[in-house]
């Protein structure tokens, strides 16, 4: 979300969902999180960039971040994220 306000987008967590994760190397979950936002040109931006942020999460890593779909309805966004964290060790 602070990512998100830093570039001038207001946003809601609508659903949130994990599932732990484990390979031979790490331990970690998988995420997917229901976003809403209004559908603006800062918005498709942030988007756009939101796979290669550095996104600080305590204890964890974001391994790997991408949008699995948007849709607009009625101005707003509708964005489903799928990331895939790992424990820092």
């Amino acid at each position: 979300m602070a990512s998100a306000a830093a570039q001038g987008c207001t946003l809601a967590v609508s659903e949130g969902a994990w599932e732990p994760w484990a390979s031979v190397s790490f331990t970690g979950a998988r995420h997917r999180i229901a976003l809403e936002m209004a559908a603006t040109d800062a918005a498709y931006a942030w988007l756009a960039a939101l796979p290669e942020l550095d996104l600080p999460l305590r204890g964890h890593l974001v391994a790997d971040l991408h949008v699995a779909s948007r849709d607009v309805e009625r101005g707003r966004l509708h964005v489903l994220l799928e990331a895939l964290t790992v424990e820092e060790c």
